[in-house]
């Protein structure tokens, strides 16, 4: 501001005739001197943004002039270039006095750019692995390990999220490995623990995307994994007192291009150098004291409110818990809290579920894979409440599956126990074992869909163990209590509520087709193991026969049912049923086994007497509609099970112990007892019923073949197969239906509305019985028609 001499000699001001100037009288109110305070710092602050204002202009101004430069000048030697821009990066710290102008104000980031651009121009003039003098340069002056300090200072404002770029960039596009010099991991691994730190920090963009390519490199080699396990008592990072106020003392020097710190390095005595190399970046041993930095920090950044991060993150977790060395996978699981992150996420989803929830939207709900649920609150609470719940509880089920899926295979099996017991034991058992109907069926529904969801094998094996137990011996009718959430989830298969059995059947039914082996064999391999269910005794020690057969056995000879050529002499033996060729019966000279499986699946297609029959009255429901499923089926079946050992042949008698009464399994005797049922049933559940029995049926286990689908085989006196059960169903239909009148027009209408094909009229009484002869018939249909495909199976793959 101008001031003048007056000619009293007095100095004059422009604000002296100003209201409220400290030059006027006496009179005048103690307003003034606040006036001139304010008017003091508005001269300052107008005075530091003319000064910013200037350097702004300024950086421009160098900016652009440089570049004109570079245009018209000759192109320096690719070396000299590189080392110009470090150098005009170190002076900017040697010369600048105002450390809180962001780093986007200074030239900084168009240096780091051309030293990039420099780095991969020069690799892409050399040979393959061939090191350039650039390179070089930024390895031995430690260049890497100087941008981390500055980046650590965050100095200027916004340089941590450069150097995190550079980093990035550098890995990305640099096709040598660098990650095995000491001068790039070592950086590298310091740069990782900044990562995280902080929560919505305005670094995590770049901070994911740096985390992400030091994975992808690890996944080109994973043996430089072994780097970056770092020893907790060998932590190489020095903290500098007053790392912000001595960034100047630390960077480079403009004569050497080094730190201070680096030159009285670079004096060291040599072994001592290469002995805290080796200290600090030779590969960890499997040792419990290992820090993994590098997961810990993709850990903190699936806690951010920004879901893309969180996605990325995930991604990186995938990358590393697939490296196949045994020191990392152990690292992973021991020393960090990865698994406490999928357990208690997936808990913390699944208690966000409503208490109550219809089966059929849990059941229906659009197949869900982790990062891609796109969702709208409001059109998903307008399908049904809990939706996004839901969706959000599955997409991460599918995440934790698939991280098990691509892991390392012990840390695999480490990850799906501690699925198993933070999240199925200490969760969902309670739920599967409570009294309310309405929760057990919302907890089946939900155990469902996780069951037909997971798909690593790991994980499934956990999970079958938890339903099932571990036991491998036969069950006993006193041990089928044993395991208490077996028992409690087969005995709600035959339910009071028609709702909970059905849903616990579609689980079984679920369960059995999972690649499992331990899960057939809990359920019903165990019981037959020994073929105790037929009769092997010598003739004299046989029960009395009357008219030929035991008194409790079921007689097909004198069944009107079946034809008078039909003897167990003439059958196809289930010993037989996967040999090379059908046996010759001395009875029948049949080289190609056709009369023997004519007789057994005609044996299935006239257990329903003719008046109690509908299907041939409607058009395109016969037996052979069954056959292609059929096909296709067991031969998926046979695709699930070709790894397991299960032999051609059932096992030899003489290798069974037959002394052992025979029991024929929990699971089996409730399926048998709901079928002997079957006409008193409603619909639905028979439905399923047949359904699980015709799953089993269709698996190519010989014992399984022969215990459900042979109907002539001697059974042992109180035993009953599934053929038997059926015989029995018959026996009572044929009381049963001369009792209703009108009865095959009623059951043909019935199943006229079943189809369709007939409008909803009024009621028709005994609807649950000709409902379930519907489905015997049907069941029998489907029976036969998978005894006929399994039987040419086996004899198409003869030699």
């Amino acid at each position: 501001m101008c001031c003048y001499e007056g000619f009293c000699g007095k100095r004059y001001s422009p604000l002296a005739d100003m209201p409220g100037s400290v030059h006027e009288t006496s009179n005048l109110d103690r307003g003034g001197s606040n006036r001139k305070k304010k008017i003091e710092e508005f001269s300052r602050s107008s005075r530091e943004k003319l000064v910013q204002s200037k350097n702004k202009m300024f950086s421009k101004f160098t900016s652009i002039l440089q570049h004109a430069v570079e245009a018209l000048a000759p192109s320096l030697p690719l070396q000299e270039d590189f080392v110009y821009h470090w150098k005009a990066i170190t002076h900017y710290y040697i010369e600048t006095s105002d450390d809180k102008a962001p780093v986007t104000d200074t030239n900084i980031p168009s240096h780091l750019e051309q030293m990039l651009d420099i780095l991969t121009q020069e690799e892409g003039e050399r040979e393959s692995g061939e090191t350039g003098p650039c390179m070089e340069y930024l390895l031995h002056h430690k260049i890497l390990e100087t941008l981390y300090t500055l980046g650590k200072a965050d100095c200027p404002p916004g340089m941590k999220q450069q150097v995190l770029t550079f980093y990035t960039k550098l890995l990305a596009h640099i096709r040598q490995p660098l990650l095995p010099h000491i001068n790039v991991h070592r950086p590298v691994q310091k740069l990782i623990r900044l990562c995280g730190e902080v929560l919505a920090a305005p670094t995590e963009n770049e901070e994911i995307q740096f985390l992400c390519i030091v994975c992808a490199k690890l996944k080109q080699d994973p043996y430089l994994v072994n780097f970056f396990l770092e020893n907790k008592s060998k932590r190489p990072e020095i903290k500098s007192p007053a790392a912000t106020d001595g960034v100047k003392e630390s960077t480079l020097a403009p004569d050497t291009g080094q730190s201070l710190a680096e030159e009285q390095a670079d004096h060291q005595d040599k072994p001592q150098a290469a002995a805290a190399a080796a200290s600090t970046s030779s590969p960890s041993s499997n040792n419990n004291s290992n820090n993994y930095n590098l997961v810990s920090s993709l850990l903190n950044l699936t806690k951010s409110p920004d879901g893309r991060i969180v996605v990325k993150a995930c991604e990186g977790l995938m990358l590393l818990v697939s490296l196949p060395e045994p020191a990392a996978a152990k690292c992973l699981t021991e020393n960090t809290e990865l698994c406490e992150l999928l357990t208690d996420r997936l808990v913390s989803f699944y208690k966000a579920l409503p208490q109550s929830m219809d089966p059929l939207d849990i059941e229906t709900v659009e197949s869900v894979n982790w990062g891609l649920d796109v969702y709208n609150l409001k059109e998903d609470a307008a399908v049904f409440t809990g939706k996004r719940a839901l969706i959000s509880f599955l997409s991460w089920l599918d995440y934790c599956d698939q991280l098990i899926k691509e892991a390392q295979k012990s840390a695999a099996a480490v990850m799906a126990k501690a699925v198993r017991e933070r999240f199925f034991v200490s969760v969902m058992e309670p739920q599967l074992m409570q009294t309310s109907e309405v929760g057990i069926l919302t907890s089946t529904a939900l155990l469902n869909r996780i069951i037909r969801q997971v798909t690593s094998e790991a994980l499934l094996q956990e999970m079958v163990c938890f339903l099932l137990g571990e036991e491998r011996e036969p069950e006993t009718a006193a041990t089928i209590a044993q395991n208490p959430l077996r028992h409690r989830l087969i005995e709600h298969c035959d339910h009071l509520s028609d709702e909970i059995s059905i849903m616990t059947l579609r689980l079984f039914e679920q369960l059995i087709q999972k690649p499992n082996q331990h899960i057939l064999h809990s359920l019903v391999l165990r019981s037959l193991e020994e073929r105790n269910y037929m009769e092997n005794k010598p003739q004299e020690e046989r029960e009395p026969l009357e008219n030929g057969q035991p008194h409790d056995a079921v007689d097909l000879e004198e069944d009107p049912l079946f034809g008078d050529d039909i003897s167990p002499d003439n059958r196809l033996s289930g010993s037989d049923w996967l040999s090379s060729s059908p046996p010759q019966s001395p009875d029948h000279s049949k080289s190609d086994g056709k009369t023997e499986v004519h007789k057994i699946v005609n044996s299935f297609l006239c257990l329903v007497p003719d008046e109690a029959k509908s299907s041939y009255h409607v058009e395109g429901t016969g037996y052979d509609t069954y056959l292609r499923d059929a096909h296709r089926q067991f031969r998926d079946y046979c695709g699930v099970c070709q790894r397991w050992d299960w032999r051609g042949n059932p096992k030899p008698f003489e290798k069974c112990n037959l002394d052992a009464p025979f029991f024929e399994g929990h699971f089996l005797k409730v399926l048998f007892d709901r079928m002997g049922r079957i006409l008193d049933q409603p619909y639905d559940v028979n439905l399923q019923v047949t359904a699980v029995l015709s799953k089993l049926s269709l698996l190519p286990h010989p014992h399984l073949h022969e215990y459900l689908l042979d109907p002539y085989i001697n059974l042992a006196p109180g035993c009953r197969s599934l053929f038997s059960v059926i015989v029995r169903v018959v026996g009572d239909l044929m009381l049963r239906i001369h009792r209703i009148p009108d009865f095959t027009p009623k059951l043909l209408l019935v199943r006229k509305r079943l189809l369709g094909l007939e409008p909803e009229g009024i009621n028709i009484d005994h609807m649950t019985l000709l409902e379930g002869v519907i489905v015997l018939e049907e069941f029998c249909k489907e029976l036969a028609a998978i005894a006929f495909v399994k039987y040419h199976a086996a004899a198409s793959s003869s030699p």
